[in-house]
């Protein structure tokens, strides 16, 4: 039934359940993961002398090691997985990526990283539910 699923990564507690979800899952219907951590835009136009190449490349360096952390889960598994680190708005690029890999499932955490999600659904997850084109989304705790 989910033959490519779509795992959203971040780092976070919650981000690593999810992609455990996710690994049991494509292994019990020999599927294949494809896991993507965004770097999301940084705008600091206020800071002259502010790199913003160097704080994108330590964040595209961190997603680098959180995938490999997914890869290895997967590895251990027998699942296939493709890792990717996207630029651009988390959601967008959940929703893009899926609909780019004709994804029959997209799993993410309920919230990541930041403490505001622990209320409510988180914003990224919330968005990604709205916006993606007729396909499931998984939201783990």
């Amino acid at each position: 039934m989910y033959k490519k699923i779509v795992l959203a990564v971040d780092g976070s507690e919650i981000s690593k359940n999810a992609a455990k979800h996710a690994v049991a899952l494509a292994k019990s219907t020999g599927g294949e993961l494809i896991a993507i951590h965004v770097v999301p835009p940084i705008d600091v136009t206020d800071i002259e002398s502010f790199k913003p190449e160097m704080l994108l490349n330590g964040l595209r360096k961190e997603g680098e090691s959180i995938l490999s952390e997914v890869k290895s889960l997967a590895s251990q598994a027998g699942v296939k997985i493709q890792t990717h680190v996207e630029d651009g708005i988390p959601y967008e690029r959940i929703c893009e990526v899926a609909e780019e890999q004709d994804a029959d499932l997209i799993i993410m955490g309920s919230h990541g990283r930041t403490g505001l999600g622990k209320v409510f659904i988180g914003s990224v997850a919330e968005r990604v539910i709205s916006k993606t084109k007729c396909r499931p989304v998984l939201v783990v705790k």
